[in-house]
């Protein structure tokens, strides 16, 4: 196994996806579309500012879609992107691994 930070693909993985509630919020990503609302009552205890900025990182690195809809009041969904959707399997042994390990 590359131990080399350049190269070690979980390090890389990690700097996205590690810091608190990013997985947690990709994992309900993966059931469909969610307006900012419903992912915060999903995620009891993640305060607004941290959802936001966790929305924002995971869109600046093409994981999550925002999609607007000029509406009153004004509409926002997000969604996962290709990019995104990659990272279905890994979340989803994670969940298996977490429910037969622990």
């Amino acid at each position: 196994m590359e131990t080399n930070s350049k190269a070690c693909g979980v390090e890389k993985t990690l700097k996205i996806i590690g810091s608190k509630w990013t997985i947690l919020i990709l994992h309900q990503l993966c059931a469909g579309k969610k307006r900012f609302g419903e992912l915060q009552r999903l995620l009891p205890g993640i305060s607004p500012k941290t959802l936001s900025e966790r929305l924002k990182q995971l869109e600046d690195q093409g994981i999550v879609s925002k999609k607007i809809f000029a509406e009153v009041p004004l509409h926002v969904e997000y969604s996962l992107t290709t990019k995104g959707l990659s990272l279905k399997d890994v979340i989803q042994k994670m969940g298996d691994w977490g429910e037969k390990s622990l």
